[in-house]
């Protein structure tokens, strides 16, 4: 009879110790996806703090191409104007050049040309601090990887992963840099 306990107190322990295996592979498996989700969410970010950057650039630098072509074909009528003799022509052109610096006064009054340095220099740096959120994203991503291939790889627990196979013995990519992308890296700054 002691005999029988013991043998069903064995199986009880085998059996809390095999369920309790397959739950921690199991919560690893999903904090690799977890992890996963994370790098998903940075590369989103990362796109969205380009296509803000781009944006903002792309928006200044219109406005100063349209004003400089602007001044730039006023100028030519004016001196035309002034090569022909035609002065009513050339008041009007340079008048015409007048109201374009005044509107560019209130334009940089309303947004300054500092402010949208500023606004540039700041998506610069989101894009240098979403750089780095990603890379913490892929390291820990890589890290919950090492851990459970590590742990499937165990004695026991890879009974266990042999057992359910098709639940418990995943593969998965690491995130990983060349190693001239690594050098590149290294030697990035910010450049304006």
């Amino acid at each position: 009879m002691s005999s029988l306990l013991i043998l069903i107190a064995l199986v009880a322990l085998l059996f809390i110790w095999f369920v309790a295996t397959y739950n921690k592979l199991i919560r690893m498996i999903e904090a690799i996806n977890n992890n996963n989700k994370q790098i998903d969410i940075q590369l989103d970010r990362r796109y969205k703090v380009f296509e803000s950057l781009i944006n903002v650039v792309k928006n200044y630098m219109d406005y100063e191409k349209s004003t400089l072509k602007d001044v730039v074909a006023l100028r030519n009528q004016a001196q035309q104007a002034q090569a022909a003799g035609d002065q009513p022509t050339r008041i009007a052109a340079e008048n015409e050049i007048s109201k374009i610096a005044s509107n560019i006064n209130l334009v940089f009054e309303q947004y300054p040309d500092l402010k949208a340095n500023q606004n540039a220099l700041q998506l610069q740096e989101e894009i240098v601090n979403t750089e780095n959120k990603l890379a913490y994203a892929k390291q820990a991503y890589n890290d919950s990887i090492e851990q459970y291939n590590a742990t499937k790889k165990s004695f026991f627990e890879s009974m266990i992963v042999n057992m359910a196979k098709e639940k418990l013995d995943k593969s998965f990519i690491y995130w990983n840099l060349p190693a001239d992308q690594v050098t590149a890296k290294e030697a990035y700054t910010v450049k304006l």
